[in-house]
């Protein structure tokens, strides 16, 4: 997959959308959403499955994590590569990640041939995806410091400067804060707290 994105930002949807598609009677109605996890994204087709329990086919495609490594297709009984492909051919087409796309098919009555049905998919998928805000956001890598109790504003003020999102803080006399940030301030922030003696752990 191409990305034409900067190393430190990748692109993903940030709300919920749908369209339909129509062909010879029958109804492609594409769902797009933002998705983190393959837990997320489940939970999402079966509640879609639920709406529609007479649809001949929930056919998907997603592509998660921040490098947008992690995909998977499925074409739901249709035939192969006529559905999840051109679906996820639309995701990638806008560099997307972080973002789920489903179709569900009412058959109407005539047989498409394998090039409709990448037609269908294909152009289902590209509507929806226009009905959304695709934003930028920046790649993000974990980190653990820990610190003196005395310390603490020293590293929450190099924390807020590197735009740091704090997952977790356990405030003792001896203390623990977990966090991410941005890919951009990962040499600064490294630097700083190098340069102040303190101890961290940056996440694989």
């Amino acid at each position: 997959m191409k990305r034409k994105a900067a190393h430190y930002h990748y692109f993903t949807v940030e709300q919920e959308g749908v369209a339909e598609y129509k062909d010879r009677g029958s109804r492609f109605i594409a769902y797009v959403f933002p998705v983190e996890t393959k837990a997320d994204f489940k939970q999402k087709l079966q509640a879609l499955k639920a709406a529609h329990p007479k649809a001949a086919h929930h056919c998907f495609a997603y592509r998660i994590g921040q490098a947008g490594d992690d995909f998977r297709v499925n074409d739901d009984g249709e035939p192969a590569g006529t559905a999840g492909r051109p679906i996820l051919g639309q995701i990638d087409s806008r560099e997307l990640t972080r973002c789920g796309v489903i179709v569900v098919r009412y058959f109407g009555g005539t047989l498409l041939g394998a090039s409709g049905l990448i037609k269908a998919y294909k152009t289902a998928a590209s509507l929806v995806l226009q009905t959304t805000i695709i934003v930028q956001k920046p790649v993000r890598t974990g980190i653990t410091i820990e610190f003196d109790y005395q310390r603490q504003n020293e590293v929450m003020l190099i924390l807020k400067q590197a735009d740091a999102i704090i997952s977790n803080r356990d405030i003792q006399l001896f203390c623990t804060v977990n966090a991410s940030i941005p890919l951009s301030y990962y040499d600064e922030v490294i630097h700083k707290l190098k340069d102040k003696g303190l101890n961290f752990l940056i996440d694989e």
